[in-house]
């Protein structure tokens, strides 16, 4: 990936999201943070409290990624594993781009869905990530993102530029009564990939799944190079907010106490997407290095159990109740915070597990994530979170 500029090439790395991300925990634990109070006597109560959610989901310890596949199984039901069946015919190589085409069109739409919206199977109605991974995946095997009639499963160039809201909205069964939060949005994010598709077929050779075999030419894969190809890749993409050198840079926000270029970084749903790829890779028996370089994911259920837990605290409680802009320096306090705590609270868990090789990624699922929503079920009667973020479907 030549010709990126140095500035935009440090704002894409796992390393400076971590990095910045520490640097602001730092004024926090100096008191020095605008928005939030540190407060780490509950930082061993925290990580407690993930370890209770652990050993109640997975006793034996044995928690798979923190990835995309999980949601597909949301009301016990193997959905994914079913479609896997079905495309193991195809062999190894084609599988594996229909499992990335599969995984990036759901990471991509799954920006917040709005504490309304449901989507319905079979009489059951699943709202948040699951309901978005559900109606994504049944868009999938109906062919919704495939310009070849004959080729249902695949996402292609001519299948994503004909999205509108109305496609959309139907395929997710959006009605006055049922509303998605950033449905134009996620119509538009769909268009714009069709459009990075075409314009980098060096990187997607025609359909989302070439990038599979990009980075299965790479003769030693890292979890940075599949992010660093990710954001590459989906450049295009990228709502014009924040940019660098007339490039967007996506999830990353400006923040005035942020050094050097105050620009604090996050992409969120790029390393999510890098967490679930990591599987496809290894499943097709490509060895993914380094995984513990990606951070924790700064979403509202880790941070959320951060702020529950009072390991956090607003400097101003009435802010909980307003509804903030992604770009408001509280969200990217926030963020900021999440990830590097994150980081914190996994240290504790593994001592607290004796598991001092468990990776991030494991954590995240078993989880900080999962200990996130069972708090916001306890305290809250939406199990909502509890700051409340603006979206309009395009949050990386």
């Amino acid at each position: 990936m030549l010709g990126i500029h140095p500035a935009v090439a440090l704002l894409r790395r796992p390393e400076t999201v971590r990095a910045r991300s520490h640097a602001l925990l730092g004024m926090a634990e100096a008191d020095d943070l605008e928005h939030f109070a540190y407060q780490p006597q509950a930082l061993d109560a925290t990580a407690a409290y993930v370890v209770e959610t652990i050993r109640a989901r997975h006793p034996d310890l044995a928690i798979p990624y923190h990835a995309r596949w999980r949601h597909f199984g949301v009301g016990g039901r193997d959905r994914w594993g079913m479609l896997r069946d079905a495309i193991a015919v195809a062999g190894p190589a084609e599988a594996a781009r229909i499992r990335v085409e599969l995984c990036m069109v759901s990471v991509l739409l799954d920006a917040g869905a709005g504490p309304a919206w449901r989507f319905v199977e079979e009489g059951v109605a699943y709202g948040r990530s699951e309901g978005l991974a559900v109606a994504s995946l049944h868009a999938f095997c109906a062919g919704l993102f495939s310009g070849d009639p004959a080729r249902p499963l695949r996402a292609d160039a001519e299948g994503l530029a004909r999205f509108d809201a109305a496609i959309l909205g139907h395929a997710f069964q959006v009605t006055p009564a049922n509303p998605l939060e950033g449905l134009e949005g996620r119509a538009a994010l769909m268009r714009r990939l069709g459009s990075a598709i075409a314009m980098r077929p060096d990187l997607f050779g025609g359909r989302l799944g070439g990038l599979f075999d990009y980075l299965a030419g790479f003769g030693r894969l890292t979890a940075a190079d599949i992010l660093s190809a990710v954001i590459e890749a989906l450049v295009p993409v990228w709502p014009g907010r924040t940019t660098l050198h007339g490039i967007p840079l996506g999830d990353a926000w400006p923040h005035p106490r942020v050094t050097p270029d105050g620009i604090m970084p996050f992409h969120k749903l790029s390393q999510w997407l890098t967490y679930s790829l990591i599987e496809v890779f290894e499943d097709a028996g490509i060895a993914v290095e380094e995984i513990d370089a990606l951070t924790g994911l700064p979403e509202y259920r880790n941070g959320g159990l951060l702020l529950d837990t009072g390991l956090i605290a607003l400097r101003d409680p009435g802010l909980a109740a307003a509804p903030l802009a992604v770009d408001h320096p509280v969200i990217v306090e926030w963020r900021a915070l999440t990830v590097a705590l994150i980081d914190r609270v996994a240290d504790r868990v593994r001592a607290m597990l004796d598991r001092p090789d468990l990776p991030l990624a494991r954590i995240l699922e078993g989880g900080t994530w999962a200990a996130g929503r069972r708090i916001a079920a306890e305290r809250r009667a939406d199990g909502g979170p509890p700051l409340t973020v603006i979206s309009d479907g395009t949050v990386f």
